[in-house]
């Protein structure tokens, strides 16, 4: 069985560096991207099993990414992860297709 593969899609490079090292020392595969601008590309090139996607990213946000991921009837499971941690921020990030919602900082 091949290791499961994750995309994380996150505009703080540090922050990017530090999932891929923990989250590979547990066995996982893991692509990284600093904005969504290849996203739809790596979806399709490496099917991810799952996607961590920062909320505020330049460009395209990780909401509209997001609400256009899932009205194209795109299935991979998705992980909010944001500085905006209010609950009117975490129900919005559900009701647009969302599986969780993780505020930074984290452990």
């Amino acid at each position: 069985m091949s290791a499961r593969r994750i995309l994380v899609v996150d505009d703080d490079a540090e922050l990017r560096k530090l999932l891929a090292e923990y989250l590979g020392r547990h066995g996982l595969d893991v692509l990284l991207a600093a904005d969504t601008r290849s996203l739809d590309a790596l979806l399709e090139r490496h099917a991810p099993h799952l996607l961590v996607l920062d909320l505020m990213l330049p460009g395209e946000s990780g909401l509209d990414a997001c609400r256009r991921l899932r009205a194209r009837g795109e299935t991979i499971p998705i992980i909010m992860l944001t500085a905006r941690d209010e609950p009117v921020d975490r129900v919005v990030g559900l009701e647009l297709g969302a599986d969780d919602y993780v505020g930074k900082p984290f452990d």
